[in-house]
Parts: C-alpha cells; structure tokens; sequence
C-alpha cells in the first residue's frame, strides 16, 4: 500500500522533496536512539550515577536549546538543505568526539562533544521540520505524522541495532564511529532534492515580508502552541533517554531487555504515527491531542506500576502511542501560515525542547532520590497541562493541509 507521501496528485519534484523528507527524518531518528538505547552502557563506562548521567545528557540539551531559537533565521537564510548538511555534519563530527571521549574514559571530553552534539540535533530537527511543513502544505493533507513515523521508525532500527550490539559486546565507542559515517553521506545526499529554498527577504504571492525569527515570540497562538508542546513531549523525552534504565533498575532485568523495552516504546510510537495522519484528519487536532496524552498517562502509570516485565511492555507501548501524535501535530499547528512558518516551527522546538532535551536530565536528579522508575511518575503533572491547553492548536481558519471533505476539528 502506498503512503500520502508517493501520491500521484503530487508533481515529481514534490515526490522527491517528501522521499527526501523522510529519509533525513528516519536517519535523525537512527542516530538518536543509537545514542538513546545505550545510555546504560554509558553510564557503566564513566561509572556515573543516574543524577550524573542526568547532568552529561544536560550538556546535549543546552547544546540544542542554544542551538533552536536561531535554527529559523538560519534557515531563512540558507535554506533547509544546506542547513542540513550543516547540521549532519557537525553532529557527525560530534559522535566521532563522543566515541573518542568514551574510549579514553574522560567524562569532560564527552560532555564537550554532546555539547556539539546537541547543536547539531537542534538545527537539524527544526530544518527538517520547517521542510516537512512546506511539502505538507504543497500536497494540501496531513502527513507530518507519517516523517515523525520516519524518525521513530529509524529509532527502532537504532535501538534494535544498539540491543543487538550489546548483548554480543561490541563497545559503544566503535558503534557510534559507524553511525556518524552515515550520517555524514545521508545528510550531503539527501537534501539536493528538497524543494527550492526560498530567501526570506523574498516576498511571496505579492505579500510583504516574511515575520522573522524574534517577531514570533511576540504571537500568543505560537506560545500557546509551544507550551503544549513543551508539556507533551515531555512524554516522548523521559521514555527515548530513561525507559531502558528504568526497565533495567525497577524490574532487575538485563540491558539488552532495557534496549528491547526501548524498542517497543518506539515501534509503538512509529506504528501510530504512520497511520496518525488519518486519524487527525478524521477527528481534528484538538481532539486527536486530548486522547494521546490520556493514553501517554495510562501508559505511564502501568509502565511504572506493573509488577513484571510483560504488563510493564504492555505500558511501554500505550505510552508510546500517546507520545506519538503530539510533537508532530505541534509543528503542523505552527506552520499553518506557510509566509511565518520557519520563524514559529522554530520557536515552537525551542519551547517543546526546553522539556524533551532537558526535562529528562532533571529526572534524573530526582531518579537518585526516588529512582528512576518512580521518578516518572513526576512527568503525569505536565501532560495533564498539555490536555487541558490542547485546544491552542486548533487549525486557523485558512485553508489547513487536510484531503477535500475529511473533518475539521470543532473544539
């Protein structure tokens, strides 16, 4: 069966530009869970404890945080495939500092390099974003959850590849020297056939200039956006960097068992997004977002409740369907208006990765109190925020990228 992405409705340069999309999705999402799914490893190496773990994995977010606010005005100006290829390459570089810094067992040298790191992952996520929202509203549907299904389907990958090489005992440092020559190949290719970058001192359809970056946090609507999202991720970051440890420390099982726990958070994830598109555009927004933070918290509660291992994958994977819609719908709700859509996408990842990149981190520090098990528990109070507020990302009333006939939302 084919996906909206290959539909014969849309000329062959868009095609491309969606394959594209996809592809640089998919390899972003491959690369962070090959870091992601071996946290523990990492842990073992620098002997650390979970609240200084919690401070090396701060370093990435402080990287991506300094990093997102900037990533729309610099894509204003370069385009989103050369801010790709920018970004791959430096996140690349910075995998090769972390292998490196591992191999010598030097937590400095490793906090410095997921500092880079963190740069990297930030500008490339908002440049993927603000591309996957263009072609979005080219092919007038919803199909932004379908390239976040590329990210968490390139993350399972990961993490099936990172339980794999664990349990054979091949070292994080080697694994970690082959993803970034991927990365560096996938990230030059690729996005040569992303849609033509526009300049943003161009005026587009005879309308004056496009709102530049600072302009945009100065809107209510894209706060408003952005404070749900900030809430919602929190979900997907607390299970991409903690639900393999915390399987590991709460129910005393093997890392390679944490790594496949991981997976099937993420198979879960990709498995709704694949098919979110549908369900968005049948249910509307509003509605959609509501019903996945209500899954994310049941999820959470029997992931963290259950008493073995198959009741606590059976949370895994409600979780990751409730985490799966929120972000990707954060990011179609702030590019609604195509003229401001890099400026908003960026300053919508800046507020929703304040939690993804560095909420984590801070459960870490509680995780050396409570563990980090029950310390999950902590993440209930901003997801109800994002159900309560889900109604900010109602679509305006211009034409939205939805099929002809499908329901708007009436929330």
């Amino acid at each position: 069966m084919k996906t909206d992405i290959s539909s014969t409705s849309a000329g062959p340069s868009l095609r491309a530009a969606a394959a594209a999309t996809f592809v640089v999705f998919g390899v972003n999402g491959f690369v962070f869970a090959s870091w992601a799914a071996r946290i523990p490893a990492v842990t073992e190496t620098l002997h650390l404890t979970s609240g200084q773990m919690g401070t090396l994995l701060l370093c990435t977010a402080i990287g991506s945080l300094l990093a997102l606010p900037t990533a729309g005005l610099v894509v204003g100006r370069i385009g989103t495939a050369n801010a790709v290829r920018a970004a791959g390459v430096l996140a690349a570089l910075a995998g090769v500092g972390i292998a490196l810094s591992l191999s010598a067992g030097s937590i400095p040298a490793t906090a410095v390099a997921l500092f880079f790191f963190g740069i990297g992952i930030g500008l490339w996520d908002v440049s993927q974003n603000i591309e996957g929202a263009d072609v979005e509203h080219k092919l007038r549907r919803t199909i932004m959850p379908q390239f976040h299904a590329a990210f968490s389907g390139g993350a399972f990958v990961g993490a099936l590849i990172g339980a794999g090489l664990s349990t054979i005992g091949v070292g994080l440092p080697e694994h970690l020297l082959v993803i970034a020559g991927v990365v560096v190949v996938v990230a030059l290719f690729a996005p040569r056939y992303f849609l033509p970058h526009v300049p943003v001192e161009a005026p587009v359809d005879g309308e004056p200039k496009a709102v530049k970056g600072p302009s945009a946090w100065r809107d209510s609507r894209t706060l408003l956006i952005g404070v749900v999202v900030l809430g919602a991720t929190l979900t997907e970051g607390a299970g991409n960097d903690w639900i393999a440890k915390a399987t590991v420390d709460g129910l005393g099982t093997s890392e390679s068992t944490g790594a496949l726990m991981f997976a099937l958070f993420v198979l879960a994830m990709t498995a709704m997004r694949f098919f979110g598109g549908r369900v968005i555009d049948a249910y509307g927004r509003v509605a959609v977002l509501r019903a996945s933070m209500a899954a994310a918290a049941a999820g959470l509660c029997l992931f963290v409740l259950a008493g073995n291992v198959w009741l606590a994958g059976l949370g895994a994977a409600l979780w990751g369907v409730g985490a799966a819609l929120a972000f990707p719908m954060g990011m179609s709700a702030a590019a609604d208006d195509p003229k401001h859509a890099a400026a908003r996408v960026s300053v919508v990842s800046t507020l929703g990765y304040i939690s993804f990149l560095a909420g984590p981190p801070l459960l870490g520090y509680l995780g050396d109190l409570t563990g980090i098990h029950l310390a999950l528990l902590a993440i209930l109070a901003p997801i109800v925020v994002a159900l309560v507020l889900a109604g900010a990302a109602k679509p305006l009333s211009s034409p939205q990228p939805q099929a002809a006939g499908k329901a708007q939302d009436s929330n």
